[in-house]
């Protein structure tokens, strides 16, 4: 059963729902964006990761062809933002302050996987840095630098 055949929860009750049960597809399936972009969250061996399966629409160049460099931003801040509502006590969705992304080869056409680190939480802020790749963990396609505010003063 998904989130999406249940009636809505609000969300706070929703993220404590699915840190409790580990159904981690119960949040992406709630929100329209993750659906279309293919982004859900696995346990896979072990750790909590973000896959973005692979769609003729995440492609930007169809020569190569190579994933768009948008749809890569989308896979790392929403894999920063789930590992912030995932394993932090916020509620709320956290904002962007900044962010810095670095693309360091082309994605494949094919599926991408990212893990988010938290480097640093205070009260109000997180420091998050996500990386992502393909085939081989040690090569990532592109990584991330991002400052989320948490709550609201």
């Amino acid at each position: 059963m998904t989130a999406m055949s249940t009636p809505s929860l609000p969300l706070a009750d929703l993220v404590r729902l699915v840190r409790q049960s580990r159904e981690y597809h119960r949040l992406t399936d709630a929100i329209p964006y993750t659906r279309f972009m293919g982004i859900g969250v696995e346990n896979l061996a072990g750790e909590m990761l973000c896959r973005m399966r692979y769609a003729p629409h995440l492609i930007g160049n169809s020569l190569l062809p190579a994933l768009h460099g948008g749809s890569l931003g989308a896979l790392l801040e929403s894999s920063a933002i789930f590992e912030l509502l995932l394993r932090t006590d916020t509620e709320r969705v956290p904002k962007v302050i900044s962010t810095t992304v670095d693309f360091l080869r082309s994605g494949k056409a094919q599926d991408t996987f990212a893990k988010a680190f938290i480097t640093r939480q205070g009260r109000r802020v997180a420091n998050v840095r996500v990386e992502a790749w393909q085939d081989d963990r040690t090569r990532p396609i592109a990584s991330s630098h991002a400052l989320f505010l948490l709550s609201e003063p």
